[in-house]
């Protein structure tokens, strides 16, 4: 094997992958990156064997051929090279990386021992604009459980065509629910999925390594049987789904609510930040109270830094409530509304609250902590 490239074309490759490629100490190989070059492209792959990214480069490839070698290694060593062409070559098991007068010798492993990485040729496809979709994951992303106790809780859920012409991402880890509805470009078919969580955290980060394409403004998605597949301008990714069905999560939905407030959603994050310092470590608790007169007290309390109170005013409508919240929590949705205004609307001290923004398609569930 024999090619050269750009830095630049290789670097991003590996940028691309390195979500991928970790430690893995029970199966060496999968801390590596494939590298198959032949007369018409080079590709640079990773695998967890769970999900698995393909980024194919322009180069010039003199001698066709494949080899693995450690992705951080390799990383970590092109990064540092200059703005030159940068050629690899392979020689018995190690792969030559030259770069000016700069050379090194990469030990590796052959691309014979790298697992076969699935393809997703038959499916339903699916086609939303990148950024939509890149902003739609990073809204829901945070309420996903960080544990596998149960499982499907771990995932996003992705409703294609439950409305028509949408897609409806939503997760939640039983202390907070965020859903996200985007417009779909292409598609009509109804498919309801679990992404796991790794996997959307990982398109999320390849639409944004790649968001300054200018010819693709669309993310093209595969559901094929038990998998998913995203195609986005050089890079391909493929991922097992979760099986099973998502919870009804639309029943913890509060259809009417005893008060509400409509509020400037910076002053409101700046307020809760600082609440947040005087608050139980591990508790993370703040109380919010609407009032129809004054508009939102927030207070904290804390036996090792002190107290804190605050009022903020806004449109307030209905009666005077109080809400006992994980100030984590409320500051996760918030971060999240992208319009100058937020609502939230309480019912009592032990009902879901919830967080709208002005503009359509966002929502936010927080549930209070019982006293």
């Amino acid at each position: 094997m024999r090619f050269s490239c750009t830095k630049e074309n290789i670097a991003k490759a590996l940028m691309l992958v390195s979500g991928v490629a970790g430690k893995n100490i029970n199966l060496p190989i999968l801390n590596n990156v494939l590298i198959k070059a032949d007369q018409q492209k080079v590709e640079v792959v990773a695998t967890n064997l769970e999900m698995a990214t393909v980024v194919n480069i322009r180069a010039i490839t003199e001698m066709p051929g494949s080899f693995t070698v450690p992705a951080k290694t390799l990383a970590d060593f092109v990064n540092l090279l200059g703005e030159e062409k940068i050629s690899f070559e392979l020689k018995e098991n190690e792969l030559v990386v030259e770069c000016g007068k700069s050379s090194t010798k990469i030990k590796g492993t052959p691309a014979e021992d790298f697992p076969i990485i699935p393809a997703v040729d038959e499916g339903i496809g699916y086609v939303a604009t990148a950024t939509e979709l890149k902003r739609g994951l990073s809204h829901v992303i945070p309420a996903t459980a960080k544990n596998d106790i149960r499982p499907e809780l771990s995932g996003v859920y992705m409703g294609f065509n439950v409305e028509p012409k949408k897609l409806i991402m939503a997760a939640t880890d039983s202390y907070r629910l965020a859903e996200k509805k985007i417009s779909l470009v292409q598609g009509d078919e109804e498919k309801k999925i679990i992404v796991p969580g790794r996997t959307a955290l990982e398109i999320s980060r390849i639409l944004s390594l790649e968001d300054n394409l200018e010819n693709e403004k669309n993310a093209r998605v595969l559901v094929g049987e038990g998998q998913i597949a995203l195609h986005y301008g050089n890079v391909q990714m493929v991922s097992r789904l979760i099986e099973g069905q998502y919870p009804d999560y639309r029943q913890i939905i509060p259809k009417e609510f005893k008060a509400s407030i409509e509020i400037e959603t910076d002053k409101l994050i700046k307020e809760i930040k600082a609440a947040s310092l005087f608050s139980t470590s591990g508790v993370n608790a703040v109380h919010l109270t609407i009032k129809p007169s004054e508009g939102l007290e927030i207070v904290s309390t804390s036996t090792q830094t002190g107290d804190y109170r605050s009022e903020l005013e806004g449109e307030v409508s209905g009666e005077t409530v109080g809400v006992l919240l994980n100030h984590r929590y409320l500051l996760d949705g918030l971060n999240n509304i992208e319009s100058d205004k937020v609502k939230l609307k309480v019912i009592n001290a032990d009902s879901p609250c919830e967080l709208t923004p002005k503009e359509d398609g966002y929502l936010y569930i927080v549930m209070p902590i019982r006293q």
